[in-house]
């Protein structure tokens, strides 16, 4: 399943990415994150990683997140775990003094629950939106 979303914000490229790079700020901005700890340390980089523990459709579950591309435009997060690959890709661009945001996510499950794949796409959808809304809100208060 894949969904993508634009939001305009109107904060420097720089600091939109900033904030970004640090999976860990999902807490503030998805509405289906619990907690996301850094699970190494150090310099944020590609290869940093995190625990995220979130609800989606009524079950709670764990997902082992990487920094897979640390670009100044673009970043993209993979989390797996033994139900579900996911991939959150985002890209970045300047719109003047604002900042446009191209946010793609994708989640490919495993198994069995391939099967409930149609059935979970509009939750999936509506989920979309609802990051759309808090993301935009977070992100204007940088």
């Amino acid at each position: 399943m894949k969904v993508t979303r634009t939001i305009t914000v109107d904060r420097p490229l720089h600091t939109v990415v900033a904030y970004l790079t640090d999976f860990g700020n999902t807490v503030h901005w998805d509405p289906g994150t619990i907690s996301c700890t850094r699970t190494d340390r150090g310099p944020i980089s590609v290869g940093s990683s995190w625990r995220n523990v979130s609800t989606f459709n009524g079950r709670t579950t764990e997902l082992d997140y990487r920094l897979e591309r640390l670009e100044p435009a673009r970043l993209t997060f993979v989390g797996h775990n033994d139900h579900a690959t996911t991939v959150d890709d985002l890209l970045f661009a300047k719109d003047g003094d604002a900042t446009t945001i191209t946010y793609n996510a994708e989640i490919t499950f495993k198994g069995l629950l391939r099967l409930a794949t149609p059935l979970l796409h509009g939750r999936f959808e509506r989920l979309a939106d609802e990051v759309q809304t808090s993301l935009t809100a977070e992100l204007e208060l940088l």
